[in-house]
């Protein structure tokens, strides 16, 4: 057992006895009941198997993994045991990586063979970025990095370059250096299905002249080859699956447009000032962080930003009366040169390239007129429909019922607002309990709703596709579809206990979160659905204790279990300033594992820890 120590003053130090992380008294209580004379057995476990964590299919294989694997620690005697597990060993195995709170297989479960439009699809927001919407570099370095993390929507703005002759990737109009879209294109192709088998969708925002679209046709078809998708019609009447598009990349687009220099010019001015606006607030934000900064200086802390700065909202302080949509406030999406669906195949005909045309697999546009036209069904063919968050809040208002219809065949991607700088994210679950199946984030981020969009993406093996539930695909008496704001029955009620937490000082060093004493951790327990379902608690904070121990039990009714995320996070408190972050996750309830798991927590950044995480228990009851 190690010493730590903390400085009270000048002359002074305190220190602290490094407590080993102890077995609670249930898991005790449980070894008990499933073991004879302190000892554990291959069947007694099996039995503990079946009987407690649920896993009805657990054979004596699967023990004796357990067992092998144990045994690979051979630097701790407890797993040298021959006949079985001592409560030392037993307790290890619970806290251990064996024993995660979602299939350890990882395995694509979730049926693949309906159209696109029955899932929610990892997607990503302005790909290219590294940083903020309005001056940091374009590269394909992100790009890269959401494909390994499974994300399999990307997003690129294509411009014409400086000399009017190749293709660059940036955000128009605002100070964002450039990058090749062949890099881009060719990034995409290595790294693509890397992380999951399944299609990448490549969504493009044209602002380009007929021939460097040939140009793009061109560049796409050498680059891509045989794992380009190529549709028989250029209307499709429903999207493929999947499971038939498995290894192959699909290109979407909005009807192509004319780069046309005169009308820009003429509105660009209006651009560069509400650019230069922006930036003004930017700037200002900019100013007042590096003043606070100044003045912590001195402060162990300062380097900590305000809980709103690092992590986002309290997700249940996200809008809960859904404003008007502010028609004077400019939407990206909504450009200058924005074409009309209707006007597809003639725009086509008189200004794009015919091998452009054909590129394109998935149509992306709006009707004529609002939101009522831009959600009508056509029997005759299917598309991809682009709304910004405030759009899509101000629609569901009136239209929610309709969306979900339009949804349940055509696909809707929903988009942050022009507003969002600082590559800040909005509440994915407003999006998903409308049947949205691509809600594009901003992967740069590291905020609260991008916690949630990695915890959904966690489902189905993580391959980037989760089928939505049949209560968001069924139809019923009357045209009736699911409405997320229905006063439900509860189908099941989630029961969470939090037994303790370890490991964080293994990675973190022993001043990070107090210099004068060990930390004071309380974790935060909640949901992340439908409005009656959302709600978040907490335990009370285990004072200076680097293993605490709560053994604190919560439940959860849920009326729309499909559509629920678990959120676990956990913070320090701290008196004078605002708690530390310890570190969080975020997971699908309806692939929880039942029984005593260990929890792995993040960082900000949605990466694992290596060391730190809860043990926990989950109950459907």
């Amino acid at each position: 057992m190690s010493k730590q120590t903390y400085r009270v003053c000048f002359c002074f130090r305190r220190g602290f006895k490094l407590k080993v992380a102890e077995a609670p008294s249930e898991i005790k209580a449980l070894f008990n009941d499933y073991s004879e004379q302190g000892v554990m057995s291959l069947e007694q476990l099996q039995k503990f198997l079946i009987e407690v964590q649920g896993e009805d299919e657990a054979s004596m294989e699967d023990v004796q993994g357990i067992m092998d694997s144990l045994h690979e620690f051979k630097h701790l005697p407890i797993f040298q045991l021959r006949k079985g597990l001592n409560l030392e060993a037993f307790f290890r195995y619970l806290c251990h990586d064996l024993n995660p709170p979602l299939s350890p297989h990882n395995t694509v479960h979730h049926d693949m063979n309906a159209p696109l439009s029955h899932y929610f699809i990892y997607t990503g927001h302005n790909s290219y970025l590294t940083g903020n919407q309005l001056s940091s570099i374009c590269s394909d370095v992100p790009v890269i990095n959401s494909l390994q993390c499974g994300v399999r929507v990307i997003e690129l703005d294509m411009w014409p370059n400086s000399t009017k002759d190749d293709i660059d990737v940036l955000h128009g109009r605002t100070l964002t250096t450039p990058v090749k879209l062949s890099k881009c294109l060719i990034s995409i192709k290595k790294y693509a299905f890397v992380a999951s088998e399944y299609p990448v969708i490549i969504t493009l925002e044209d602002h380009l002249t007929p021939d460097l679209q040939a140009k793009v046709a061109e560049m796409a078809t050498q680059i891509f080859g045989d794992l380009l998708f190529s549709p028989e019609s250029e209307c499709l009447a429903e999207f493929p699956s999947p499971e038939s598009l498995k290894r192959q990349i699909i290109i979407s687009t909005k009807p192509p447009k004319e780069y046309l220099e005169t009308k820009i010019k003429d509105k660009d001015e209006g651009s560069q000032k509400e650019t230069a606006s922006i930036q003004k607030k930017d700037n200002g934000s900019q100013k007042a962080t590096k003043s606070a900064k100044k003045k912590d200086n001195g402060s162990q802390k300062a380097k900590y930003p305000s809980e709103d700065k690092t992590w986002g909202k309290e997700i249940s302080d996200l809008k809960d009366e859904l404003e008007p949509f502010d028609k004077d406030e400019p939407e990206e999406g909504e450009d200058i040169n924005e074409e009309d669906m209707e006007d597809w195949d003639h725009k086509l005909q008189q200004s794009a390239a015919p091998e452009y045309r054909r590129l394109i697999a998935i149509q992306a546009g709006k009707q004529k007129g609002g939101i009522k036209e831009w959600i009508r069904l056509d029997p005759d063919k299917v598309r991809r429909l682009s709304l910004s968050e405030q759009e899509l809040e101000n629609a569901i208002i009136t239209h929610g019922q309709d969306i979900i219809r339009f949804t349940q065949r055509n696909l809707l991607r929903v988009f942050p607002k022009v507003m969002r700088v600082d590559s800040s994210n909005y509440n994915p679950l407003i999006g998903w309990m409308h049947g949205a199946q691509m809600v594009a984030f901003n992967m740069q981020g590291y905020d609260r709703p991008l916690w949630l969009m990695q915890g959904m993406f966690r489902a189905n093996g993580g391959c980037g596709y989760v089928k939505k539930p049949d209560l968001l695909l069924k139809v019923g008496p009357h045209d009736k579809v699911f409405d997320p704001k229905a006063n439900l029955p509860v189908k099941t009620t989630l029961k969470v206990k939090v037994y303790m937490g370890e490991g964080w000082h293994l990675d973190f060093h022993h001043t990070h979160f107090d210099i004068y004493s060990p930390p004071d951790f309380y974790t935060k327990v909640g949901i992340a659905g439908v409005p009656a379902d959302s709600l978040m608690k907490k335990t009370k904070a285990v004072e200076d204790d680097w293993t605490p121990t709560w053994n604190e039990e919560f439940e959860f009714p849920l009326t729309a279990p499909e559509l629920a995320l678990l959120r676990i996070e956990v913070h320090e408190y701290d008196m004078s300033e605002k708690d530390d972050f310890g570190g969080q996750t975020c997971l699908p309830v309806s692939e929880l594992r039942t029984g005593i798991r260990a929890v792995p927590l993040h960082n900000q950044k949605g990466e694992k820890y290596n060391s730190v995480k809860l043990l926990m228990r989950f109950e459907f009851v």
